[in-house]
């Protein structure tokens, strides 16, 4: 029972430092635009039948008492993607998603991924880009250009995106519609994607979740989605956590204590 305990409380000290890395993760992201904090859930490795002998040395009778969990583990790791609150930036070029879906964004070397960071910038090519570098397609899977040079303008102030991500150049009565953001969504976001770094997302599976046409949604023109990820929670669960570690870690030195113990014994009858 001794050498069952230790093991049950060791995995479980290893549980929970997964969970205190996970923590700190959220931490670490609360500033950074459109993340969604991660979550982990733990399964019970397995129980352990316990009996009690009732018996003789001749007649074995048992006695079942219970079940024993042999500790926890890391089960899954899944994202939470409620909103973020929105933030005013009056920027034109800061973008914010209110509902569901992503940007979908290709990295110079031609990577595909999606975000919620609407942290735009015009380059010196007149792309349209995140801050990361990541040109924002439309839906066509064609880089936004914005080329005030053509269009004869050199104010940001001009532009407006509506809520369907119809990006125009609006200079009192003269319009010009340009191309049309595209925004995604997938059917299954808690599991079914995978974090690539920051706010940015890939498909685990394109077979079985590929990217569909979001509907439920609005871009927010001059705002950005801040973090999901509260400070004060995080920081607390980072304190039961530790607390939680601490008495598995006195419950595994008092554990060695007693095996150490009942080894001396053993030795001296012996």
């Amino acid at each position: 029972m001794l050498v069952r305990s230790f093991e049950s409380a060791s995995k479980g000290m290893v549980a929970l430092t997964e969970s205190l890395d996970n923590t700190a993760m959220n931490v670490s992201n609360v500033n950074t635009t459109g993340y969604k904090k991660t979550e982990l859930t733990f399964k019970n490795i397995y129980d352990a039948k316990v009996v009690e002998n009732t018996g003789t040395l001749l007649c074995g009778n048992t006695r079942n008492l219970g079940t024993l969990s042999m500790g926890s583990k890391t089960h899954q790791l899944h994202y939470d993607f409620t909103q973020g609150a929105l933030q005013r930036t009056d920027n034109p070029l800061d973008l914010a998603i209110e509902g569901d879906g992503f940007f979908k964004v290709q990295s110079p070397s031609g990577d595909l991924s999606y975000t919620r960071d609407g942290q735009l910038i015009v380059d010196t090519q007149s792309f349209l880009r995140t801050t990361d570098g990541d040109y924002v397609l439309d839906v066509r899977d064609k880089k936004i250009k914005i080329n005030f040079k053509e269009l004869g303008y050199n104010d940001i102030a001009k532009i407006t995106v509506g809520e369907k991500g119809h990006i125009e150049i609006n200079d009192g009565d003269k319009k010009q519609l340009l191309q049309q953001i595209a925004v995604y969504d997938f059917q299954d976001k808690e599991t079914g994607l995978f974090n690539i770094g920051g706010s940015k997302f890939i498909t685990r599976n394109n077979d079985t979740n590929p990217p569909i046409n979001a509907e439920k949604y609005s871009i927010q023109q001059g705002m950005l989605e801040m973090s999901n990820s509260n400070v004060i929670k995080e920081m607390i669960k980072t304190i039961q956590t530790t607390r939680n570690y601490e008495t598995l870690q006195k419950h595994v030195k008092t554990s060695g204590q007693m095996l150490t113990q009942a080894i001396s014994v053993g030795k001296i009858k012996a």
